[in-house]
């Protein structure tokens, strides 16, 4: 009986590209992972080559360039630039919704901002109802019980990664987030030794970046135990993730909320801090730490409006 390619036997007619790469990754070759990174960096350019031109901008055959479509579960290659031109068409969606608007001359700027909170309050309801009580749970015994914590976002998310660090650093003994200094070589390097005693969290939201799904599987495959913040179940980290929490995070101008991650990242902190018995201690001397650079009613300073303004 004949064995279908790893990348086929994973793959799902709607998947997308980003997840088919994920879940093929471990199977890839030296010259497909060429492929699919120049693919994640050139999603247009790909979408419109012939399988020749690919093939030649990554120099490898066009045989190879179709077996590398078809370890993406994809029949052939024009099945392959197909689902590249969608995803790139939805990756510009938020582009065609602001043309939209702007050709609308009944919008006005505070009809804008309030459609942007309505949003965004439809959000965090539906964010609510999809995060189910056992993932939760599982979610914060993982942070609790951690020996280190890595926090890898890229993009926009790598200030949503920040502001989780910043969250935990005051009841975790060791957290840290990748999104900083030497960008993703210097996040690698810092991965090199994790084991099955730490915890990966991975930040990753429409439009993917190729470097986050990179690094929280290379953690993933060194024995970390992934926890997610992602889209849904067609993310590239739902396929090796342990634990992922699913947020709804869609916006009219923008391709994601931030606002919903960072409630979910400040709601999960708290239930750090609750489980842990000396949380409260912690706090105390965090504050203690940081009250000379506050800004309090006993403290005087002349901060008074410039009378050089109109």
């Amino acid at each position: 009986m004949k064995k279908s390619s790893p990348g086929r036997a994973k793959s799902q007619t709607d998947a997308s590209i980003q997840t088919r790469i994920a879940h093929a990754l471990p199977a890839l070759t030296t010259a497909q992972i060429k492929m699919a990174e120049f693919t994640q960096a050139q999603m247009l350019r790909s979408a419109t080559m012939s399988i020749e031109e690919f093939a030649k901008a990554n120099d490898v055959s066009s045989a190879t360039a179709n077996r590398f479509a078809r370890m993406l579960g994809f029949d052939k290659y024009s099945s392959f630039r197909a689902c590249l031109m969608r995803e790139f068409e939805k990756s510009m969606s938020p582009v065609a919704r602001l043309r939209q608007a702007q050709a609308d001359s009944r919008a006005t700027d505070h009809k804008i901002i309030a459609s942007a909170l309505d949003m965004d309050i439809e959000n965090l309801q539906a964010t609510r109802q999809m995060l189910t009580s056992a993932e939760c749970e599982h979610a914060v015994e993982s942070i609790i019980h951690a020996d280190r914590i890595f926090i890898v976002g890229m993009g926009t998310s790598a200030h949503l990664a920040g502001q989780f660090e910043y969250g935990l650093n005051p009841y975790c003994r060791n957290v840290q987030s990748l999104a900083v200094n030497a960008g993703s070589v210097g996040a690698a390097r810092r991965l090199h030794d994790v084991t099955e005693n730490d915890l990966l969290i991975a930040i990753m939201f429409p439009q993917y970046i190729y470097d986050t799904a990179r690094l929280a599987h290379f953690g993933h495959k060194q024995g970390a135990k992934v926890l997610a913040l992602t889209d849904g179940p067609t993310s590239p980290l739902a396929s090796f993730a342990d634990i992922s929490l699913y947020l709804k995070t869609q916006r009219q101008f923008a391709s994601n909320s931030d606002a919903i991650v960072l409630s979910t990242i400040q709601g999960l902190c708290g239930a750090v801090a609750y489980r842990q018995p000396n949380a409260a201690d912690a706090a105390a001397s965090m504050n203690a730490a940081t009250q000379p650079w506050l800004l309090t009613s006993d403290t005087h300073h002349n901060f008074g409006r410039s009378g050089k303004k109109p």
